[in-house]
């Protein structure tokens, strides 16, 4: 029993670990749902919406792992299809956020600009618990240094019967930091200093497009990876002994893309332009 206990204590750990790290299977998905939510108590029901079906993924691999029935999920090259399923994934949620699949209403002419606000151009739609829960799902499939030991150590050297554990404990931990980072991106979201209308429409249409062109860079990488693995599997050793950090690779690329470069420029281009027309309109 102590041998047990110190596994799923290694896997709770390692799941802590895995919600800090800036991993490329929940950064980009926690960050465009939990900010889209505009809300705190929001923002936390989808982090741990997320999380609980990357749990049940992870709880299903983790058994079958067990049974000496995991080797798929150690097929060379599977992050890359992973890759193209979450993006893909990404990519339609965006579209269904920013409604791509209606026109959309950009007036350039300077009179239309006074009788529309910026805000007002998008038919925007919040993101829904659904599309969290899909995410989870496909993201679960991901794999790493975190699922090797996962799957290769602590899982086969459980009972049968507990064999799900590993993979069960291992996703708590890793909920307890996305339900976290949930609610703190939901309530910054609600800290912008906007109309309340103007401010939840800004954090609907970051969520859209960081899903949306975060989805096809995921796609891209996800191609680069089939079709010319030598360069995707490029590798820039960091000197730090943590996973994610270890190294500069292609997941850590697509996390500082999707999160930093459209998730936080979307973020912060909108603001500077919804506080420009602000300014221009002068007070109300």
């Amino acid at each position: 029993m102590h041998g047990t206990a110190a596994i799923l204590l290694t896997a709770f750990v390692l799941g802590l670990v895995h919600g800090i790290t800036p991993d490329e299977h929940t950064w980009p998905i926690t960050f465009s749902y939990a900010v889209g939510s505009y809300s705190t108590r929001r923002g936390l029901l989808t982090g741990l919406i997320f999380s609980l079906a990357f749990t049940l993924e992870r709880s299903v691999a983790s058994q079958l792992s067990n049974l000496a029935l995991g080797r798929f999920f150690l097929v060379p090259g599977l992050n890359n299809y992973v890759y193209l399923a979450v993006g893909f994934a990404m990519a339609v949620a965006g579209a269904h956020i920013l409604r791509f699949d209606r026109a959309l209403h950009l007036h350039l002419r300077r009179d239309h600009h006074e009788q529309h606000r910026p805000e007002q151009e998008l038919a925007l739609r919040p993101p829904t618990p659904l599309m969290a829960a899909v995410h989870g799902v496909l993201a679960g499939f991901g794999f790493g240094a975190f699922a090797l030991v996962l799957y290769t150590a602590l899982a086969p050297a459980m009972p049968h019967l507990l064999g799900w554990a590993p993979g069960a404990v291992f996703g708590f931990g890793t909920m307890v930091v996305q339900a976290v980072a949930g609610a703190a991106f939901g309530a910054y979201s609600r800290r912008i200093r906007l109309p309340a209308d103007t401010a939840e429409r800004l954090a609907h249409s970051v969520a859209g497009k960081t899903l949306a062109y975060g989805g096809l860079a995921f796609m891209a990488g996800g191609a680069l990876g089939i079709f010319m693995p030598q360069v995707a599997g490029f590798s820039l050793p960091t000197g730090l002994r943590i996973p994610n950090l270890d190294a500069v690779n292609l997941g850590l690329v697509l996390v500082v893309v999707t999160v930093l470069g459209i998730g936080i420029g979307s973020l912060w281009s909108g603001l500077r332009q919804a506080r420009a027309v602000r300014a221009e309109r002068g007070p109300a």
